[in-house]
């Protein structure tokens, strides 16, 4: 799962698979991010290609812990699989970020 950076005002890509396989590797990354940004970030989760509960609980976890220090998250750009797991468990409104539904997905 590999975390980019897409330029410098704060703005994160996520690619690949958000699991179980992935999550606590990935969850010291984004913590490590919360003690270094500047200004509130933004993870784009346009290329999140899977995700399970394990990948749903750190982006809870991540916009709570960023709450808890005082910094902003946003998450933006949410793939088809994001939009159906977070559609299944009732969530959306949960991470407070608008959902854009692109109309290919409709």
């Amino acid at each position: 799962m590999p975390l980019f950076a897409t330029d410098e005002s704060g703005t994160y890509r996520l690619t690949g698979e958000l699991t179980i396989f992935y999550a606590a590797m990935l969850k010291d990354e984004l913590v490590a991010l919360l003690g270094t940004a500047k200004a509130p970030l933004s993870l784009d989760l346009s290329g999140v290609e899977d995700i399970d509960t394990s990948g749903v609980q750190l982006l809870l976890m991540f916009k709570r812990e960023a709450a808890r220090r005082g910094a902003s998250v946003s998450y933006s750009g949410h793939s088809p699989a994001v939009l159906a797991v977070l559609e299944l468990l009732d969530l959306a409104g949960t991470l407070g970020d608008p959902v854009l539904i692109p109309n290919a997905v409709r």
